[in-house]
């Protein structure tokens, strides 16, 4: 028997992914959390064997609750359940020890399947994730190469310090600061610091 636990902020979710499972044989539904903390506490005392887990959760993300849940109990395997695509949310849950990841507008078809391989401590990508990850990859093997300077420059302007307080933590001239900044501009093919930034999150060069 399959002891499923759910980990969802939205009622409609939890009541769909019920009907979907309640039936079938072999796997059972033990109990289901609307935030982080219910999950957790809900560990200390009681255990399941996969855990279909939101992302975007009120008062956790869940790539953080995944990271706590497997370092805590490695054994259980956690499903990423999301309306994300993007390669950045994927390869952030991957990191954080998710065994899988599918999308909520999945088929039933496919979340048992996902749920019979990652219960066999397997990995379970669904198509749409798996396509998005592989894009991602290629593009993070396209990118321009920075260096030790421009990555720390990059860090620094992404937590919202002007090129004075770059320039004072680093021990460099503003002029130097300028160069790496317009360098990074002309790199990755950015106008503007709001654009860098949001290019520097979705290829993870932070």
């Amino acid at each position: 028997m399959i002891k499923i636990y759910i980990v969802e902020d939205h009622s409609v979710v939890i009541e769909g992914i019920y009907s979907l499972l309640q039936n079938e044989k072999g796997i059972q539904v033990v109990g289901y959390a609307i935030n982080a903390s219910n999950c957790i506490n809900y560990f200390t005392t009681n255990t399941a064997d996969v855990i279909l887990m939101d992302i975007g959760l009120p008062d956790m993300s869940g790539i953080d609750l995944c990271t706590l849940i497997k370092k805590k109990y490695p054994g259980i395997m956690v499903i990423a359940l999301s309306t994300f695509n993007q390669g950045t949310y994927i390869n952030k849950m991957m990191a954080a020890g998710a065994n899988g990841y599918l999308l909520k507008n999945t088929n039933k078809i496919e979340m048992l399947e996902a749920i019979k391989i990652v219960a066999e401590g397997k990995i379970y990508l669904s198509f749409d994730a798996d396509k998005e990850l592989q894009l991602t990859k290629n593009e993070t093997h396209k990118l321009p190469l920075l260096t030790k300077r421009e990555k720390e420059i990059l860090l620094l302007i992404s937590e919202g310090l002007t090129n004075q307080q770059i320039k004072e933590k680093l021990f460099i001239s503003i002029d130097t600061v300028d160069t790496h900044r317009k360098n990074l501009h002309t790199k990755l093919n950015v106008k503007n610091t709001a654009m860098l930034i949001k290019y520097a999150v979705q290829h993870n060069l932070l």
